[in-house]
């Protein structure tokens, strides 16, 4: 247990960095700022126009990008469901446009793509050719979330972790280490995003 202690110790300072990097993003409010596709957003909430229905959208702002919450009068989710709504929708079509980039070339077709939010896999695989993926993904770097994507689609022709199944997941993703490192090293991030701010 003593040789165990070192890495238990680096494992408890990552943690804590990573709690003190999401604190400093600041409460999921107006003004508030957020992690959307790796970089750092302002986010901005609204007045919408009236008579129509909450829209978010991404856009340029004078010191950075923005992701736009425009509330609709008659909205009756919190700011959170809003987001992840929206969210959850970018991450598959981001998804969707990976597996189409690279199944035909790994000659693999799943039998069902479906976006979750799992706490302890960002993909699976299963037997029956279904893929699942998380949808905070979104929130990472493209790099990673295609990593992930490229990780499950390779399933479907080696179903374990063997040499076979590495030298596949490498002919589309040579640099797919890194991206894992990435997402292990911001899991706690990630999964924090939408909590509620103070």
């Amino acid at each position: 247990m003593a040789d165990r202690e070192p890495w238990l110790r680096r494992q408890l300072e990552r943690q804590a960095r990573q709690r003190e990097e999401l604190a400093a993003l600041g409460p999921l409010r107006d003004g508030g700022l957020f992690q959307f596709r790796g970089e750092t957003h302002r986010l901005r909430v609204v007045a919408g126009p009236e008579r129509r229905r909450t829209t978010v959208s991404r856009e340029g702002g004078d010191t950075g990008d923005e992701l736009v919450v425009r509330l609709s009068k008659a909205e009756r989710r919190g700011l959170t469901t809003i987001l992840e709504a929206w969210l959850r929708e970018r991450a598959r079509i981001a998804i969707n446009r990976e597996i189409e980039r690279h199944a035909t070339a790994l000659a693999v077709a799943p039998a069902a793509v479906t976006i979750r939010d799992a706490r302890t896999r960002w993909g699976s695989c299963s037997r029956a050719r279904r893929l699942s993926f998380s949808w905070r993904l979104v929130l990472a770097p493209p790099e990673a979330l295609e990593t992930v994507v490229v990780h499950e689609l390779a399933h479907l022709r080696v179903f374990g972790h063997g040499p076979g199944f590495w030298e596949i997941v490498a002919t589309r993703r040579p640099d797919h280490r890194l991206w894992r490192r990435w997402l292990r090293d911001h899991a706690l991030e990630l999964h924090g995003a939408l909590e509620p701010g103070e």
